[in-house]
């Protein structure tokens, strides 16, 4: 990594303020009546949602800002449904070129601190971005983008390129076309496709872009701003299939390409917990305090719930298990609070690449009863991992008085997860 990359810091920008209109009126089934494409449903969630999926993937990026549509609660709602804390909204423009304007704005003046990732660690110190600093901007219609595809970018930025592009190059004969007919055939020698993200420096960015708004060019991505002052921008080889969604049927080509990577990139865990009672007046189940007879024998809170399903993570990811990065033998961990815990798996969920998909956890135990509970559980539990509630189940059962936990002498949990990279 060359030294002038090293110093500075990676934040991204989606503009996503667009309404829209072809898409929106189309009429084919999946557009949606007046819906922008960027909320068109896609393999379980939006178009939005996915196009994040890859940025808010990689831990280098400290922030990513999405420009939305003023008074867009569509948009408000999803990001705010994400529960991740790297996550901005700032109203977009009219243009793209506005709403990325906007977005820089945005992490030029406002501080944003990051989520301490060890137990017990202090926050780090908040700050706005400044005009060295590198920022990824990314089609919010994109949902195909890797992990793989951004680390590449900032491959290139580490390297010393004063700003990269994904592309992919050009094979197809390309034609060009007068008043419907084939004037003459294009020579493609040279030609690449530009995809998203596109990175550069802020300051360098914002410059481009209020120059080229002054001199009246409306440009149609960030590199045809840099170009106009002269930067030549290292092309970083993308997928052909990092599509952008224009037209309804774009949404099937987009599931078909998400349903292949799934399929290569999924993985299951199973974990499992159990904890004896001992003296106390409460126990701790998915990071809500229970009200009970007797609490629990544990060296952190005894939460049955958040280690099994940090166990399940661990173990889909191949990274073992609680007892290795949390072992009771740290006096760090004494009484502590196992939402912590969670959080640091999720950020190592996140470097490698994966997302959660869903889980499902069943608490095995006489009492207490958890029905009440239920929801704020599962609040608790979304946030740390920053999903949408409706991917995490949390149900309770009873060993119908058989065993050790029928014989009320503990309880115990079990949860399921899949991940999707």
């Amino acid at each position: 990594m060359s030294e002038r990359a090293q110093a500075h810091r990676v934040f991204a920008v989606v503009p996503a303020a667009g309404r829209g209109e072809r898409f929106a009126s189309s009429g084919t089934p999946g557009a949606g009546a007046g819906q922008p494409k960027q909320y068109a449903a896609l393999g379980g969630s939006t178009v939005l949602d996915w196009s994040l999926r890859a940025l808010r993937a990689e831990p280098r990026i400290e922030a990513i800002v999405v420009a939305l549509r003023e008074g867009d609660r569509d948009g408000a709602a999803l990001i705010a449904a994400l529960r991740d804390p790297r996550l901005h909204v700032t109203t977009g423009g009219g243009s793209r070129q506005e709403s990325v304007l906007r977005g820089l704005e945005y992490l030029a003046t406002h501080a944003m601190p990051a989520m301490p990732t060890t137990p017990g660690a202090p926050a780090a110190a908040a700050a706005p971005a400044v005009p060295e600093d590198f920022v990824l901007v990314h089609d919010a219609a994109r949902p195909c983008l890797s992990v793989e595809e951004v680390r590449a970018l900032l491959a290139a930025l580490a390297a010393g390129a004063p700003g990269a592009v994904l592309a992919a190059p050009l094979f197809d004969t390309v034609k060009r076309e007068q008043g419907g007919a084939v004037a003459d055939t294009v020579d493609r020698s040279g030609l690449w496709r530009a995809l998203t993200p596109q990175a550069f420096r802020l300051g360098e960015l914002r410059a481009a872009l209020l120059a080229a708004a002054a001199a009246g060019v409306a440009v149609t991505d960030e590199s045809q701003a840099m170009e106009r002052g002269g930067v030549r921008a290292v092309l970083v080889p993308g997928s052909p299939f990092n599509i952008k969604v224009t037209r309804p049927e774009d949404l099937t080509m987009a599931e078909v390409v998400l349903r292949g990577r799934g399929v290569s990139r999924m993985r299951i865990g199973q974990g499992c917990d159990v904890h004896a009672f001992g003296e106390g007046d409460h126990v701790v189940l998915g990071g809500v305090r229970l009200a009970h007879a007797r609490g629990i024998v544990a060296h952190s809170d005894g939460d049955v719930i958040i280690h099994a399903l940090c166990d399940a993570i661990l173990g889909a990811l191949a990274a073992g298990d609680i007892g290795q990065h949390f072992p009771d033998t740290d006096p760090r961990y004494r009484g502590a609070d196992s939402r912590l815990f969670l959080r640091q798996v999720a950020v190592r969920m996140r470097e490698a690449g994966f997302a959660l998909v869903n889980a499902d956890i069943t608490v095995l135990a006489e009492a207490p009863r958890i029905a009440k509970h239920r929801a704020a559980m599962v609040e608790n539990l979304a946030a740390d991992l920053g999903v949408e509630a409706g991917c995490i189940n949390v149900k309770a059962t009873t060993t119908e008085r058989l065993g050790f936990l029928g014989r009320g002498e503990g309880l115990a949990a079990l949860a399921t997860v899949m991940l999707q990279g």
